[in-house]
C-alpha cells in the first residue's frame, strides 16, 4: 500500500509535471494499477489497522447492565462478577474499558456559581500548621489557627490557639471578629465537635455565643468541603504563601506575623468582589 508521501508525489509528478504514466512506473517500479489507482483517488490513502476482536466482547453488556446497578462497581469485583460467565481475561484490559465506559454510568455533577451579599456570611475553619509552634524556654506546641473568610468580600482573620475544645475555638472566632471589624449575619462552620451537637444543632457552649452576638448558625453537610469553599481557598493560601519560609520566636510572634499577612492579603483584589473593590475591610455591619 502506497503511503501518502508517495501518493502525493505521484500526483505532483503526472499531473504537475506531465509525466506519463509509464514513465512513473519505470522511474517507481510500481504496478500500472498501482500507479493509476493512485492518481484517481483524491483523497489519500489511510492506514487503518484491523480490528481484533476483543476477549471482553461478549461480557460488554454484561459490565453495563452491572454499571447501571452500581456505577462505582470497582474493576476486581467486575472480573469476579464476569469470570464465571467464561471470561479468562486479566486485569488490564477490563480495568481500560472501565475507564472509558463509567462515566456514561455516573450521574452528571452540575455546579453553580455562589453569590454572597455583603456582610452575609462568614465562613470558618481550623488550619494546623505543618510544624509544632514554639511557646518559649525551647518548648513547642501542637496548635491551630481559627480562620475565618467573610463571603463577600474575602477578608480573612486568623487566631492561634492550643487546643481544640470550645473556650479555645470561641475565644479565637472572637479575636477573628474583633480583626475583621463586623459581624455576619450566619456563621458557617463544617461539623466541628465542640460545636456541633449533632442534626444540624449547636453545643450549648456555640449557642451561647451566637445569642449573645445576635447572629446565625449555619452547619455543613457531612464530607461538603464545597459549602465553605471560600475559606476552604484562603486556607490553600496559607499553607503555600504563609507559612514556607518563615521562623517563630514563640507564639506571640506567630500571631503578630500571622495578623501582618492577613493585613497584606485582605489587599488583594478579588474578581468575586467585582471591579475595582479589594478584600481590605467588610462591606457591612449588623
Amino acid at each position: 500500500m502506497l503511503d501518502v508521501e508517495r501518493w502525493a508525489e505521484l500526483r505532483r509528478e503526472h499531473f504537475v509535471r506531465g509525466v506519463s504514466i509509464k514513465e512513473l512506473m519505470r522511474r517507481t517500479g510500481l504496478a500500472r494499477n498501482t500507479v493509476r489507482a493512485a492518481l484517481r483517488s483524491d483523497a489519500p490513502p489511510v492506514f487503518r489497522v484491523p480490528v481484533r476482536p476483543s476477549k471482553l466482547d461478549p461480557f460488554k453488556e454484561e459490565i453495563h447492565r452491572l454499571l447501571r446497578e452500581d456505577p462505582g462497581l470497582p474493576g476486581v469485583r467486575v472480573r469476579e462478577l464476569i469470570e464465571p460467565l467464561g471470561f479468562d481475561g486479566g486485569k488490564t484490559i477490563v480495568d481500560d474499558y472501565l475507564r472509558e465506559v463509567r462515566p456514561l454510568f455516573l450521574r452528571p455533577r452540575t455546579f453553580q456559581r455562589t453569590v454572597y451579599l455583603p456582610g452575609d456570611v462568614c465562613q470558618w475553619d481550623l488550619w494546623e500548621p505543618s510544624a509544632h509552634v514554639p511557646v518559649g524556654h525551647g518548648q513547642v506546641r501542637r496548635a491551630w489557627v481559627v480562620v475565618a473568610c467573610l463571603g463577600y468580600s474575602r477578608a480573612g482573620a486568623g487566631a492561634l490557639i492550643f487546643s481544640k475544645e470550645a473556650p479555645d475555638v470561641l475565644w479565637g472566632m472572637m479575636r477573628c471578629l474583633w480583626s475583621l471589624g463586623a459581624l455576619p449575619r450566619a456563621m458557617v462552620w463544617d461539623r466541628e465537635g465542640c460545636l456541633h451537637a449533632g442534626g444540624g444543632r449547636p453545643t450549648e457552649a456555640y449557642a451561647a455565643f451566637c445569642g449573645q452576638l445576635l447572629v446565625d448558625w449555619r452547619f455543613c453537610e457531612p464530607a461538603d468541603p464545597q459549602t465553605k469553599g471560600v475559606v476552604e481557598r484562603l486556607q490553600g493560601y496559607m499553607e503555600s504563601n504563609f507559612e514556607p519560609g518563615r521562623r517563630f520566636a514563640n507564639h506571640l510572634d506567630f500571631q503578630l506575623q500571622l495578623d501582618a499577612w492577613f493585613e497584606k492579603a485582605n489587599s488583594r483584589a478579588h474578581r468575586g468582589s467585582g471591579p475595582g473593590r479589594s478584600t481590605g475591610s467588610p462591606r457591612s455591619t449588623r
